[in-house]
């Protein structure tokens, strides 16, 4: 972590790029992305210039959620290599001026980590049972019969969030699959255990954590049932378990144990679905020493319907910039924002919030790049986001991995759900979106692996591919670079003011960001559709020279009032 304050730690010029390694690049052609193919591949994110990877999970797992659920913290699946192959693949990284974070997910483990195969084998009194949450039947009720649950809370991955042990005749909690048990960090052990999990990385050399769903680890006390949304099976336990009521104390705890006076500059950073604007700013108040950072859910749910997810609506621009305002002004003065489209739980952001069609998908991708990143915060890349990547054509159930969309199938089946219904949710909303093998070139397989990839590739990697977007000076890879150089050196849009103008507007995304240090404003202009739009510039910025444009060969002259089809510009002016 880094104590100089929001805007002025080294993280605050930083972009961050996530790799998801079962995806990146297949060394030995089982079809699988491994370590050895993230190293061969560095030079790609050291020519964009990213200063740090976030690694999603590389430990070993049983994979029943592609990594997310751990059965050891300290050693690498032989899936992806060995800790050998880590060493190397650090090394190179800090060889290029990189850092490297690794994704921590410590709400759950797997159900075949040690300490959950103790906890369950030992009984009731027996060694490490309080290290995960365990209840008896519901009074009155037969254990394991229908609604002998603890409470009535779903789980995120669809069924209830407990599952009946027969073996000691009590059932354990799960917010996510069944094999992914939810620790109990009211237990001190398990916290130090963490603790000691963590600091045995750093000192291995890593420079810090993107920390998985942390804001559940606290849970209400005695666990009360939820409210049944309409049509819902299962309560909504989220307002017992999401900022629970000593997620701060462990946050501070965390940090105090772990990060205090590290000798070098590390980064965290929590992911906190339902987290509001009010509870991020404690989360990232520099002076509480929590967190650097946090990620948030709120724009990436404006397309959804009352069904959740995969109920897809069609998305209000003014919605999206209403978020997203609050979130910059929220935490214009304490915190610090994380900004980001899409990640390996999100769809392809150009398919999502640009448009995916060959007349648009590059201009609209850039667009997006430059909206994201002009705003106050810490950008993050998804891999292939760079290149402008869109949803997979998906054609059946078969073509599907991830289990949230094969559990949601099999649940909106059985109530009796037109299957295409089902389907569209899925392509529009699935995880697998993301997932699809990172497009290096137009041969076969995209380059991603001489085997059979787990996941098939996206048909259109023949003309969408990082080989051919380096060589193309106008392509959206180097729009990124360009994007990630300027953040580099333009202080106001470290330490610059947000402002949104505009705001009711269907179709312009502009705002300003101005710093009076270095005397310098900036103004961003996007076009958000496919056809033209006159603009009313701010008095003042009617000759401001363009500093960056998303139109290949566009001219670096005064600013007109017309923006083309899913046209981006940034305007610099002296104050």
């Amino acid at each position: 972590m880094d104590e100089d304050g929001p805007g002025r730690a080294w993280w605050s010029r930083a972009v961050v790029y996530q790799i998801y390694p079962r995806s990146f690049a297949d060394s030995d052609g089982d079809g699988v992305g491994d370590l050895r193919g993230i190293t061969e591949r560095l030079d790609h994110l050291s020519l964009l210039g990213v200063d740090v990877l976030w690694l999603s999970p590389v430990y070993p797992s049983p994979q029943d959620d592609n990594g997310y659920d751990i059965s050891d913290y300290q050693d690498i699946d032989p899936l992806f290599g060995t800790l050998a192959d880590f060493d190397r693949l650090l090394a190179a990284v800090h060889e290029r001026g990189m850092k490297l974070v690794m994704d921590l997910v410590v709400n759950h483990t797997s159900d075949e980590h040690p300490w959950f195969t103790a906890s369950r084998d030992g009984g009731r009194e027996g060694d490490r049972r309080d290290w995960y949450v365990w209840r008896p039947a519901r009074d009155g009720k037969e254990p394991g019969a229908p609604g002998a649950e603890p409470n009535n809370w779903g789980s995120f991955f669809t069924g209830p969030a407990w599952t009946y042990d027969e073996k000691s005749g009590e059932y354990y909690l799960h917010l996510f699959s069944r094999k992914q048990p939810d620790l109990n960090w009211e237990n001190p052990e398990v916290r130090q255990a963490v603790y000691a999990m963590m600091r045995w990385w750093l000192e291995r050399g890593v420079d810090g954590f993107r920390m998985d769903v942390v804001n559940l680890i606290s849970k209400a006390p005695g666990l009360p049932d939820g409210v049944v949304p309409e049509g819902a099976r299962y309560g909504d336990g989220s307002p017992y378990y999401v900022c629970g009521p000593h997620v701060h104390t462990y946050l501070a705890e965390m940090h105090r144990e772990v990060f205090a006076d590290h000798p070098r500059g590390l980064l965290t950073v929590g992911e906190m679905p339902g987290v509001t604007v009010e509870e991020a700013r404690l989360f990232t108040d520099p002076a509480r020493r929590e967190l650097d950072m946090v990620f948030q859910f709120e724009h990436v749910g404006l397309d959804q319907g009352p069904g959740g997810k995969f109920d897809v609506r069609p998305l209000e621009l003014a919605d999206l910039k209403a978020s997203l305002a609050r979130w910059q002004t929220g935490l214009g003065d304490t915190g610090w924002n994380s900004l980001y489209w899409n990640n390996h739980d999100q769809p392809r952001a150009v398919s999502r919030f640009g448009d995916d069609s060959p007349a648009h998908r590059e201009r609209s991708a850039k667009l997006l790049a430059t909206v994201l990143h002009l705003h106050r915060g810490t950008p993050y890349v998804y891999q292939g986001e760079e290149l402008g990547m869109a949803n997979a054509p998906f054609a059946s159930l078969d073509d599907f991995r991830d289990i949230e969309s094969l559990n949601h199938h099999r649940e909106q089946s059985a109530l009796g759900v037109d299957e295409e219904r089902i389907l569209s949710g899925l392509r529009h909303r699935g995880r697998d979106n993301a997932r699809t093998p990172m497009q290096w070139d137009g041969t076969r397989h995209a380059g991603f692996t001489t085997g059979t990839p787990w996941i098939a590739v996206n048909p259109d990697h023949a003309h969408v591919n990082a080989e051919a977007q380096r060589a193309d000076p106008d392509s959206v890879f180097h729009h990124y670079r360009r994007l990630i150089a300027l953040r580099h050196t333009e202080p106001a849009l470290t330490h610059g003011d947000f402002r949104l103008l505009h705001p009711d507007h269907e179709q312009l995304y502009a705002f300003t960001r101005r710093d009076a240090a270095s005397g310098t404003e900036l103004l961003v202009l996007a076009n958000f559709g496919a056809t033209g739009l006159t603009v009313d510039l701010p008095e003042g910025w009617e000759q401001s020279p363009t500093l960056l444009t998303n139109v290949p060969g566009g001219a670096l002259r005064g600013a007109p009032d017309v923006l083309g089809p899913w046209e981006a510009r940034v305007h610099r002016r002296t104050i």
